[in-house]
């Protein structure tokens, strides 16, 4: 599949919408995404009809794409109802019409040779890795997943991961599937089992921090795609902004739906995320007022 850059923006199709466990899998006819896709990116859709006053996007990973087909190309997305407009999109019906910005953001970056790669995901972060499992298995990579929850009806995808990686780890907080406890607990045996070069991470930032460390400590180079708010996807409304130390050794504030959202695990600066740390290129002396 070629890519060809930059995004589109057009008035998407609701072709399907169904449950699946505690989540909503949306597929929209969009044509021209898949060409232009590449695993990581984001998709950002107008949420609550033309008259609403919910101004601002829902950013949202890609979960699949499909170049062709009766209805034409398709994106698809899966969501959680956390607020009024991902419950807007939550009733949609087929033929309802959202309008959909993809793709955007910098994607995951691929190995240049062929390394046993450890993939790992918490809650419907698991969706973008189905994709890039299928592209580093092109490459002649060996994928390893891990996908953790809260709880069973929290995960996504855990069939579906048995048919696109060499093994599979489940984990849920509370035990219901799985194995109990969290993927940062089973994720230093299964970088030593596997000799993973690159560890691709997907989820809540909290997890993110941790995979990251885990990763460093066991020599891996990391891989985040973040999960903060990206209101416009475009990097205008700068609320995605997060510290991030660049190849100079200077901390900015960089955009998580243009410079990201996936980010190198070493260089975020985890522990000052939602801050301006003292320091930042930009900031006063002495930061911010916290």
């Amino acid at each position: 599949m070629t890519t060809s850059a930059g995004p589109l923006q057009q008035r998407a199709e609701v072709l399907s919408l169904k449950r699946v466990g505690a989540y909503h899998h949306l597929t929209l006819v969009a044509p021209g995404v898949a060409e232009r896709f590449r695993p990581g990116q984001f998709a950002a859709l107008a949420v609550g009809g033309p008259e609403s006053a919910l101004l601002l996007r829902r950013s949202f990973s890609i979960y699949r794409v499909r170049d062709s087909g009766t209805y034409g190309g398709t994106v698809e997305i899966i969501f959680a109802v956390t607020g009024k407009g991902t419950a807007w999109l939550a009733d949609l019906v087929p033929h309802d019409v959202v309008d959909v910005v993809a793709p955007l953001g910098r994607p995951f970056a691929l190995p240049k040779e062929a390394v046993s790669c450890a993939l790992v995901a918490g809650g419907y972060g698991s969706a973008p890795m189905f994709a890039l499992s299928g592209r580093l298995l092109d490459r002649g990579c060996a994928v390893h997943m891990v996908l953790g929850a809260s709880t069973e009806s929290r995960l996504f995808g855990a069939l579906e991961a048995r048919r696109s990686a060499q093994s599979v780890i489940v984990t849920t907080e509370d035990g219901s599937v799985g194995i109990k406890g969290r993927v940062t607990d089973v994720l230093p045996e299964v970088l030593e089992r596997t000799g993973s070069a690159v560890v691709y991470a997907c989820g809540p930032m909290g997890m993110l921090a941790a995979v990251a460390q885990v990763a460093e400590t066991h020599g891996a180079w990391s891989q985040c795609a973040v999960e903060e708010a990206m209101a416009c996807g475009v990097g205008v409304c700068m609320t995605c902004v997060l510290p991030v130390i660049g190849e100079d050794g200077r901390t900015r504030m960089v955009r998580s739906c243009v410079e990201g959202p996936v980010f190198r695990g070493d260089r975020v600066r985890w522990s000052d995320v939602g801050t301006v740390p003292e320091g930042t290129l930009g900031a006063p002396s002495g930061g911010w007022p916290q």
